[in-house]
This record gives structure tokens, C-alpha cells and sequence, in this order.
């Protein structure tokens, strides 16, 4: 493999996958890491896997970030300049249920990032935050210079660790650390917990969607190709530190240390109402609604403010929820028509349209 790869942690897994594959066809080498876990169908990662290795400057490692020897054993042979840190234990209710598989991939895994990155001269470190941070803030449309120190569940307040974690080492040892805030991503090869696979599932399949707080939760819904495009543009503005950043008065957004974070999000907050709508128009299938209370760790709405994001890379996520949802049923349908497997790319119209 040519000198110089870029890590993406988490390759098997929704964005990062989409991350690996953009980064490909740009012409970069990638080297992915993920451990195929079974907290969803692992054949869907290996689907994703086999898409990303039809490419020859693509190297994947089987490996768990927990794995403290096997990480820094590969930043060692590697010395990545660039790490794009997208693998965690995802979800927030089954935060509730699994609580160690938090701890130990989200925190004791980021540990170990951290500390491969650390000691082998990485040049940047971009990292999967979350829109959960926010937690119990009701301010809309959540800022980044807003404090963040009310988590509701388990998985928002591993993502406000990592984000600690990180301006420690960049106060520490210089590292260029960027948070990344994702905002409900959504779009083609996403996870099956996620609210559009779930809603499509069940509308083809005859069965009720369950809708928390009867329907009333407001998400910024976030196309995966816009998250990615956020990405790619990151990766060569390495933050650097605040001049202006005073401990009198502390902006949670930047710091005396070179570290950011960014919301990335489509800054518009859509009812599951209008999705539900949306996927009913595309399938061309009514949805029945099971209604349902607030669960537990739930927010009402999210909603981002990337007034920063604009300003440091000339971009913002704009594709409007419609246009997201039809291209993400197109390639539903083509996969569950493929015997419930994902399919081959089926070229942009499918893949990134």
C-alpha cells in the first residue's frame, strides 16, 4: 500500500463506509478497521465491505477498538497522517439495555485513538460526535457555542467524553482534534435501527410503525452524501488554536488548544409525520401508525445550527428531505428485491444521486 493511508475506523459501518467509499474514488488509500459485531445483521457490513474492496487502494482490518496492543500496533506500522474516527456503539436505546458495550467501544476504544494518534505523528484526528450531546438544551436551533453538560442517555454522554477526551490531548500533546455532531443521518446502506429502514420495513412489509410521542418528534433528518461532503472538506482544515479564546469567558466551540467541534446537519427540523408521508408517497403504500408515548432518553427536536460548518468549508447539508427519501426507497427496493441482501451498486441513480 502506498505511504501516507487514510484510517477510517468504523469502514464496515453506515458513514463510514460512505466516507471510505467517497475517499476511494477520490483516488485516496484507505486502510478501514471495524469488528463486524452482531449488533445488527454483520452481512450487511460484509456487503458494504465487498463494495469498498473492489477497490485496490482499499485495506481492511478485522480488529476492536477496545483491542489496546492491536490498535497500536497498526498505528504503528501505519503512522496514519489522517484519522477518520466514525466506529462507536451506536444507538440510543439500546444504550439502556448494553451499557459495557458503550463504555468499551466509545470510551476505552476512543482511549485508544486517541493514544495511537498520539504517538505516531498524526497530523489530524476528525471524530464522530453527536447530536445527542445536547441532551436536556431546549435552546433552538442548537449552537455549538452552546454548553452541552446535560446528557439524557447513556450514548450522548460517551460522545461529550470523547469530545473531552479529545481537547485534552489536543491541550496536552498538540493533537488537531474536530468533533463531528451528526444530526440523524439518513440515506442508501443505512443501519436497519434506523428510522427510515425501520418505517420503509414495515410499510412493505404490512406491519404498524411505531411512532414515539405519537408522531411528534422533530429531527434534523441529514443526507449521508452531505455528511460526507462535510468530511471531505474537513480533512485539510486542521484546526488551529483560538487567539481570541479566553478562560474568563469559555466558547464551548474552540479553545486556546487546536480543537473544534461542528454540528453537522441539514438545520431544518422535520415531524416523523411528514417522513412517514414521504415514505408512504415513494412506496406508493399506505403506513398503519401504532402511536405511542415518549420513551425514555428520547428529545422532542433536534435541530442545527451550521452557521460554523459554512463558514470553515463554504458548504452546509441542504438536500431536502423528499429528494433524500425517494433516493434512500430506490435502493430499499432493489435491496429487499435482491432476497433481503444489500445489492452491488447499482451505479450513482442508486448509490448517491
Amino acid at each position: 500500500m502506498p505511504a501516507n493511508p487514510i484510517l477510517v475506523t468504523g469502514a464496515a459501518g453506515f458513514i463510514g463506509f460512505h466516507v471510505a467509499h467517497r475517499l476511494l474514488r477520490d483516488g485516496h488509500t484507505v486502510v478501514g478497521l471495524d469488528n463486524l459485531n452482531a449488533y445488527y445483521d454483520p452481512a450487511l457490513k460484509e456487503a458494504r465491505l465487498a463494495e469498498l474492496e473492489m477497490y485496490p487502494g482499499f485495506e481492511f482490518h478485522r480488529l476492536d477498538l477496545a483491542d489496546c496492543n492491536g490498535l497500536a500496533a497498526l498505528f504503528a506500522r501505519y503512522r496514519f497522517h489522517h484519522v477518520i474516527h466514525l466506529g462507536a456503539q451506536a444507538g440510543v436505546r439500546h444504550s439502556l439495555v448494553d451499557p459495557h458495550s458503550y463504555v468499551q467501544s466509545n470510551l476505552v476504544g476512543f482511549a485508544n485513538v486517541l493514544e495511537g494518534c498520539r504517538h505516531n505523528g498524526c497530523r489530524h484526528l476528525l471524530y464522530a460526535s453527536s447530536s445527542s450531546v445536547f441532551g436536556a438544551n431546549t435552546r433552538l436551533p442548537y449552537s455549538v457555542h452552546d454548553n452541552v453538560d446535560h446528557p439524557l442517555n447513556l450514548y450522548g454522554a460517551t460522545k461529550k467524553c470523547n469530545e473531552l477526551l479529545a481537547h485534552s490531548y489536543s491541550h496536552l500533546f498538540g493533537l488537531p482534534t474536530t468533533g463531528l455532531r451528526f444530526f440523524t443521518v439518513y440515506g442508501p446502506w443505512s443501519r436497519p435501527d434506523m428510522a427510515t429502514w425501520l418505517f420503509a420495513d414495515a410499510i412493505m412489509s404490512g406491519r404498524p410503525i411505531q411512532l414515539f410521542n405519537h408522531g411528534r418528534m422533530r429531527r434534523d433528518f441529514t443526507y449521508v452524501d452531505d455528511v460526507v461532503e462535510s468530511i471531505i472538506r474537513l480533512i485539510d482544515r486542521t484546526p488551529q488554536t483560538d487567539p481570541n479564546w479566553s478562560g474568563d469567558k469559555p466558547d464551548p466551540a474552540s479553545s486556546a488548544a487546536p480543537w473544534r467541534v461542528y454540528n453537522i446537519g441539514n438545520h431544518s427540523a422535520v415531524e416523523l409525520l411528514e417522513v412517514v408521508r414521504l415514505l408512504e408517497e415513494a412506496i406508493g403504500i399506505k403506513a398503519e401508525c401504532e402511536f405511542l408515548p415518549m420513551q425514555p432518553g428520547d428529545v422532542l427536536e433536534t435541530y442545527a445550527d451550521v452557521d460554523d460548518l459554512a463558514r470553515e468549508v463554504d458548504f452546509k447539508p441542504a438536500t431536502s428531505i423528499a429528494d433524500g427519501i425517494g433516493r434512500f426507497v430506490e435502493w430499499f427496493q432493489i435491496y429487499r428485491a435482491l432476497t433481503r441482501r444489500p445489492p452491488a451498486l447499482v451505479g450513482d441513480a442508486v448509490f448517491s444521486k
